[in-house]
């Protein structure tokens, strides 16, 4: 393939392919983007959706974004298409396994996007609008799965395309599980450098917490220890009066504005919605009252959000190996990340205990969804819909938070009563006026509810049916004829954690 060179005002090298529009490129490589197209123009949307077979609903991506003017995108053109140079270099550009080069193009996309911490990008009006022949043959498919699958994949999508034409699936899945295919890999794009602070803007910590005082009261000492200061800090406490530990919060102690709200209402939701009312600042941060931080955790946000020109990112996550763990545990585990660890590019979760979002786009959404309350969910709600919004979330390396999960006390307190049966248990809040008897729902209704909140039915029907194949097949072989026997109480459970998330599908979205 011949491509075509554009250079920067930076130096900075752009390998292009097709007739895109010149003029914008200059500032696409001042954002996000390592690769960008128009695909959803030209008549790629949506294409190749067998992917299900492998991620069910579980990756943000599945879809493309509709009516967006740009977006996280993979589903490459690769007629028509502008790449980094150092990023095609690195990827090593189409790989040339693929009869099709739509399916070779999406494969690069994939990579890049799923492992390789670089984002390719749909812009709307970048190439002209033109109709692309999108045919992907059946053995292509198959040597997509061999090329970044684990097998039992491909087996699995041999397994549901067999209801369709079962001596093509075969013949093809045979064909590609003998082919010699060139291995693929898996690269990493090393994170930009941070840019100086161009402005100082304000910013608004949310922290929930519950019978977790003095490791809020902690935190709060290392955001006052910041290299760039945080304006404003809004403690949501729904410690009960009798467990409070009276003025463990002094306003004298910091010199950000401290504002504690003790909660009334149930759930984490509920908690961050009321703290989100009360931000004043430019960016809001939400943590995790079980967290620390390092001194440039505030400022490094920052940085990141003005080197990449976006809105939201993730921080990184890392586990104390013990609750009672400090900032030299974090120091230490921090210098010794792997390199995928400190990748930047999409992020792939949204985190309710380190992320930074414009403050804009965060009272655009209005807040968490509190049909989530007593369950699980959430975040991944709240970061689809960032994404729906029209943000670029990204995964920042430079911000890194050291999470001790303790034993007891937080939000899951509540939560917890979702396992129990009987008298001793407490109507959670997505049981609404039908509470839980004789058959505990699983998985969490509230995760259903979220999965057919996003997704199509036929998608959710997929993520059913691969659940009881995991449920059957994945566990050990010794007791897959006590998992057959159980199976017709475990589809009892799933059909009533779905039969709670349609109510909640027909109560509609809370804030």
């Amino acid at each position: 393939m011949q491509l075509k060179e554009f250079v920067t005002e930076s130096g900075e090298i752009l390998l292009y392919n097709g007739i895109p529009n010149l003029e914008s490129l200059e500032q696409l490589a001042k954002g996000p983007g390592d690769l960008w197209h128009s695909s959803l123009d030209q008549g790629l949307n949506n294409v190749f959706p067998e992917l299900v077979y492998q991620t069910a609903v579980f990756w943000w991506f599945l879809n493309d974004l509709p009516n967006l003017d740009r977006s996280i995108n993979w589903r490459i053109n690769p007629n028509s298409f502008v790449v980094r140079k150092n990023v095609w270099i690195l990827f090593c550009g189409f790989p040339k396994d693929y009869d099709s080069d739509i399916l070779s193009a999406f494969d690069l996309g994939y990579r890049m996007l799923r492992h390789g911490g670089a984002i390719p990008m749909y812009v709307k009006g970048l190439f002209p609008e033109e109709i692309k022949s999108s045919k992907i043959t059946v053995q292509d498919r198959y040597r997509f799965f061999k090329k970044n699958f684990k097998p039992q994949h491909s087996l699995y999508m041999l397994l549901k395309g067999s209801n369709k034409n079962p001596f093509l699936e075969l013949s093809q899945f045979r064909k590609a599980k003998k082919e010699n295919l060139e291995q693929n890999i898996f690269p990493i794009l090393t994170a930009r450098e941070l840019n100086s602070l161009e402005t100082i803007p304000t910013v608004s910590v949310v922290i929930p917490t519950m019978f977790r005082q003095e490791y809020t009261l902690q935190l709060l000492k290392d955001y006052a220890d910041q290299t760039l200061p945080v304006t404003q800090i809004v403690v949501v406490d729904a410690t009960p009066i009798e467990d409070r530990v009276e003025g463990i919060y002094n306003q004298d102690q910091f010199d950000f504005e401290l504002t504690i709200k003790w909660q009334e209402s149930k759930g984490s939701c509920r908690a961050r919605n009321e703290a989100i009312a009360l931000c004043t600042g430019n960016y809001i941060i939400f943590a995790d009252d079980d967290t620390r931080i390092l001194s440039n955790f505030v400022e490094n946000h920052i940085r990141f959000l003005q080197t990449y020109n976006v809105e939201a990112c993730n921080g990184l996550d890392i586990s104390a190996p013990s609750h009672e763990d400090g900032l030299a545990t974090l120091k230490d585990l921090y210098s010794g990340a792997s390199k995928s660890q400190l990748k930047a590019g999409a992020a792939m979760s949204f985190s309710n205990a380190n992320s930074c979002v414009s403050s804009s786009l965060v009272k655009t959404l209005v807040g968490n969804d509190i049909n989530f309350d007593g369950g699980y969910g959430e975040d991944t709600d709240f970061g689809l819909r960032l994404l729906k919004a029209g943000a670029i979330l990204m995964q920042n390396p430079y911000s890194p938070i050291l999470h001790l999960k303790p034993p007891t006390g937080g939000y899951r307190h509540w939560g917890l009563q979702a396992s129990l049966l009987g008298k001793k248990r407490k109507k959670q809040a997505w049981e609404l006026d039908h509470p839980v008897k004789y058959i505990r729902p699983i998985p969490s209704p509230t995760i259903v509810y979220g999965i057919i909140k996003h997704y199509s039915p036929e998608q959710v029907m997929e993520y059913r049916s691969k659940y009881f194949f995991l449920y059957l097949f994945k566990g050990s072989k010794a007791g897959l004829l006590w998992r057959f026997l159980k199976f017709p109480y475990r589809a009892l459970q799933f059909n009533n954690s779905l039969f709670y998330a349609r109510n909640l599908i027909n109560r509609g979205v809370r804030y």
